[in-house]
């Protein structure tokens, strides 16, 4: 299975927040096995951008060396389909554009979007809850 990481799984797992222990779980089996993890690089950026802001460019630049450490898959690329989808969903839930090309990304590679903002995912969890692994 491809989990694919929203920045509020990512900042929960940085910040030891609750649901943390389930993100490290995932990231702990990276790369073994069946198991995979991704991030779009616009959910790494509201990441880097968050660390950056509130602990400055070396916590920033640590966060991005432990993300290379734990195999996590960067998709650096917005292929036309996942732009095109991730366009829909945003008309469609008007939802931010992160989660919105973090969500077409897991499609596209058939996994799971791996998040904990029901406030703006619940619309899409009620027609697709096959896309999304709540970890809290």
């Amino acid at each position: 299975m491809c989990y694919i990481l929203d920045a509020c799984a990512l900042l929960a797992f940085l910040n030891d927040e609750e649901g943390a222990d389930m993100v490290e779980k995932l990231l702990l089996q990276s790369g073994n096995g069946d198991n995979s993890i991704a991030m779009s690089i616009v959910n790494l950026l509201e990441v880097y951008y968050s660390e950056l802001r509130d602990k400055g460019e070396e916590i920033a630049q640590i966060v991005l060396d432990m993300v290379q450490h734990y195999s996590v898959i960067i998709v650096n690329t917005v292929s036309e389909k996942a732009f095109l989808e991730a366009a829909r969903m945003k008309v469609k839930y008007k939802i931010s554009l992160g989660d919105c090309i973090g969500l077409a990304t897991a499609r596209e590679l058939s996994g799971k979007f791996v998040t904990s903002d029901h406030h703006e995912i619940d619309p899409v969890a009620k027609k697709e809850p096959n896309l999304i692994f709540w970890f809290r």
